[in-house]
């Protein structure tokens, strides 16, 4: 699937295109070779999101990807460190940390910090989680959990950047846009990657969901889950359809003669963007529309709870807990139209200060609605082939954050070499914890597993190999992985 600059390939495609219209058959199974062999077939300029066929047979049809935004506690929600609370008070050897940047600990008088956390054994595996995470233990025996992430950023843009992208430079695709790029979509009247915002916003904001140097088409459409869904989608008033409809033929018209002068994909993108927000205008206000949820479900996931009281300025004003509820519900009403990536991003996880109170709250509203979001695709037979995915950038460290001005060591830095996720469905095998990190969470002692690894690990799911999904950019053929990244076999059931 790799694609080439779109001018060398339009002379190509001339020489193909009259081989194609050979009267004997034989030009168009030849010319269907070699567009095949060079992945040209992947990208239709008429219909740039078509499902496409993929390098082998998938497992996942669709994703769903949490991203917490700041970084949750390993150490407070996935990974029990009984030492740690031991050795709470006490100072590391200076050997560990001489070279170690942080973000805001000072080293001369930065000690260990315990966890308040109570951790209990859940399901038939007896995966142990966080007392925060009640509701995630009841659907233990479907998520496997990696004790042993990590990443070569520590400071959040970045950090974010390598989770979605790969690598921590702007101007690259994000995970989302190389699996549409890769497979298109099965829904006509939605985009096929769709973000959900909620919380204060992410600090790395729309980097982490843009399409970078692919087609714009394969960019995240920000969706809302309440008004209108996607700004500016409705016709302002008094536009009749009919009128919309004949401005929209004619501007089609000219894209495609400009198209086929100069064989741009932007211009394809434009033209299957504004046919998208026409057919968008009656399928988004239904979509966004949870009345026709059974009241059941609609508990199930808690979209009518109330915030808890809190004190702490990370939570992104009120109604957080009704809003990461919604949009859990709205991800699976998404897929389950066709949608091929959902991204559901919330912020802030940024624990420096405040931690055992403001993760309480954060976890509070994330943990019903995520397991239940396992819960019903797997009721409604759609988990095997829908992957659901927990991330972040980083984890944070088993020191207490001791920033001058602080009044009390109450959180956690930025903490890249060792970390936690969650995966569910989509091919992977449930109910085991895999990974290991030390006896005080600061680093990997057992089967690390690097970002790009990860990736490796995500397409391969959705039947993509990611040394041949490329695409050639300033000369070279860039990849979701880089040069690096590796299939995790033992995830896979």
């Amino acid at each position: 699937m790799t694609s080439m600059d779109p001018l060398q390939e339009a002379r190509r495609l001339t020489r193909r295109e009259y081989l194609a219209t050979s009267a004997s058959g034989i030009g168009s199974l030849a010319a269907a070779a070699l567009l095949a062999q060079r992945g040209v077939l992947a990208q239709d300029a008429a219909s740039p999101m078509a499902p496409r066929i993929s390098h082998f047979a998938p497992k996942a049809k669709r994703c769903i990807a949490f991203f917490l935004e700041g970084a949750p506690s390993h150490i407070d929600l996935f990974d029990p460190k009984p030492k740690l609370n031991e050795l709470d008070g006490q100072k590391l050897p200076e050997s560990m940390i001489k070279n170690v940047r942080f973000a805001f600990i000072q080293k001369d008088s930065v000690k260990l910090m315990g966890s308040k956390r109570v951790f209990r054994k859940h399901g038939q595996c007896g995966m142990e989680l966080s007392d925060f995470l009640p509701h995630l233990g009841s659907v233990a025996d479907d998520v496997l959990l990696v004790r042993s992430m990590h990443t070569d950023q520590f400071n959040h843009h970045p950090g974010q950047l390598m989770m979605q992208c790969g690598r921590p430079t702007f101007g690259l695709p994000c995970m989302g846009s190389w699996i549409t790029y890769g497979l298109g979509s099965e829904s006509r009247n939605l985009p096929g990657y769709v973000v959900l915002n909620s919380g204060r916003g992410n600090s790395a904001g729309s980097t982490i969901w843009q399409s970078g140097f692919l087609p714009s088409t394969y960019s995240g459409v920000l969706f809302r889950n309440k008004g209108e869904p996607v700004l500016d989608l409705a016709n302002p008033p008094g536009l009749p359809p009919e009128l919309q409809r004949e401005g929209l033929d004619a501007l089609r018209d000219l894209n495609r003669a400009r198209y086929e002068h100069v064989h741009d994909p932007e211009i394809a993108s434009r033209i299957a963007s504004y046919e998208l927000a026409f057919r968008m205008q009656s399928a988004a206000p239904e979509l966004i529309d949870l009345s026709d949820e059974p009241r059941h479900v609609r508990d199930m996931y808690g979209v009518d709870r109330d915030d808890p009281p809190l004190k702490g300025d990370r939570t992104g004003g009120p109604n957080q807990y009704r809003s990461f509820a919604a949009n859990c519900l709205l991800a699976r009403r998404l897929v389950e139209r066709g949608v091929r990536f959902v991204n559901l991003i919330h912020a802030s996880w940024d624990h420096h200060s405040n931690l055992d109170n403001e993760l309480a709250f954060n976890a509070g509203m994330a943990d019903q609605p995520a397991a239940a979001l396992v819960r019903d695709l797997k009721q409604r037979g759609m988990l095997d082939e829908t992957l659901v995915i927990w991330l972040a950038e980083f984890g944070r460290t088993p020191l207490g954050e001791n920033r001058p001005g602080f009044k009390e060591v109450s959180g956690r830095d930025h903490h890249p070499f060792g970390f936690s996720i969650w995966m569910a469905g989509g091919g992977i095998r449930g109910g085991q914890v895999y990974g290991e990190t030390d006896e005080i969470g600061w680093g990997i002692v057992k089967d690390p597993v690097h970002i790009n690894d990860l990736h490796a690990t995500l397409l391969h799911l959705f039947g993509l190999d990611h040394l041949r999904l490329t695409h050639r950019f300033q000369g070279r053929d860039f990849r979701l992985t880089d040069v690096a990244g590796k299939v995790v076999e033992k995830w896979l059931a």
